[in-house]
């Protein structure tokens, strides 16, 4: 994520997987480095599959009092949404695309219709486990309903940056993450529900489990 060819590239889009636990902030470092050099057009187009030590990361429109636990670190993302978590067990998705091109069925220059897409492939991602993902109006990210009970939780969160067009952060998919860390925070400014994950559903997927699914999704939406 740090080194870049000298010669413009064709388009295309480069898959990694970090190994290991990322803290935060070089995260943030080598997303910045990669969004310029797409710019530039010295760099592919990237999805970047990482998972993180446990952070709280605040949003532009995050609000101090939505910080309700000071155990983890705090970072300011620059992205747009409130306070989140990551953490072990859950896969972030940085996606870094240029927005002035289509790709797939995302239009171009059209951020709703990105983040639009960016749901798409994590309703289709789910859809692979057999779990229904859902939109909620005015709330952003992905809902799993317990029509029986008559709840709702969240399962995946999305929050974008666009620079000139090229698009940085991205999605989180909880695969197993310790879902007591979340209390940490007011997650997206949403009190009233709580968040689930692919284990408290039932469904033990490893991370390369969820990384194959995310993979073989993406495709159908983004081309």
């Amino acid at each position: 994520m740090t080194s870049h060819p000298t010669t413009p590239l064709p388009a295309s889009l480069e898959w990694s997987i970090a190994p290991g636990r990322l803290p935060y902030a070089p995260a943030l470092e080598a997303m910045a480095e990669r969004v310029a050099a797409i710019r530039a057009g010295t760099a592919a187009e990237a999805v970047w599959l990482v998972e993180h030590e446990p952070t709280y990361t605040a949003g532009t429109s995050a609000r101090p009092e939505d910080l309700l636990d000071h155990r983890f670190p705090a970072v300011a993302a620059g992205r747009g949404g409130q306070w989140t978590y990551h953490g072990p067990g859950q896969r972030t998705g940085y996606v870094m695309l240029d927005l002035t091109r289509e790709h797939g069925s995302v239009r171009a220059r059209d951020v709703r219709d990105y983040v639009r897409g960016l749901e798409e492939w994590l309703i289709r991602t789910l859809d692979r486990f057999n779990i229904k993902g859902e939109r909620r109006n005015g709330r952003i990210g992905i809902w799993v309903a317990d029509r029986a009970r008559g709840t709702e939780e969240k399962i995946g969160a999305i929050g974008v940056r666009v620079t000139r067009w090229v698009s940085w952060h991205g999605v989180s998919l909880n695969v197993d993450p310790e879902l007591s860390h979340f209390a940490g925070i007011v997650p997206c400014g949403i009190a009233e529900h709580g968040v689930t994950s692919l284990h408290r559903l039932g469904v033990l997927a490893t991370m390369e489990d969820a990384d194959a699914a995310l993979m073989s999704a993406w495709g159908e939406v983004f081309g």
